[in-house]
């Protein structure tokens, strides 16, 4: 099992821009995609970034791509999401999760998830 726990969410205005980390630990997770989701009030949870460990391939909801930005540091075994450009309808919680899967964008592909962190944008 891999334990996520993320930070970094926060208010921001139209525009600016937020970074999101993702601190994992636990069992070996290189090979492991590591996913960021999120969930609007009474809406799905909507795949955001993913990426593979091990190659730092990544991949993207249309909706975030060309201002969102997926990363990951090695050594600080952090995920991380860069957030540019926010609108107001990036306004939700944001989860990290880990899946063995590569390529899926569905949340139930995903068997480790940490709390979420809220990110707000007002215009």
């Amino acid at each position: 099992q891999v334990q996520l726990v993320e930070s970094g969410g926060g208010l921001v205005q139209t525009g600016g821009s937020l970074r999101l980390s993702c601190a994992a630990s636990g069992r070996t997770f290189s090979s492991y995609t590591m996913g960021w989701f999120r969930q609007a009030p009474g809406k799905d949870r909507e795949f955001v970034a993913a990426i593979r460990w091990s190659t730092s391939s990544t991949y993207y909801a249309d909706s975030v791509k060309g201002r969102f930005t997926i990363s990951r540091d090695n050594a600080k075994k952090t995920v991380y999401l860069q957030m540019n450009s926010l609108k107001a309808e990036d306004t939700a919680v944001y989860y990290c999760a880990a899946s063995s899967v590569y390529g899926t964008r569905h949340h139930g592909d995903f068997g480790s998830w940490g709390q979420g962190t809220q990110v707000t944008v007002s215009s």
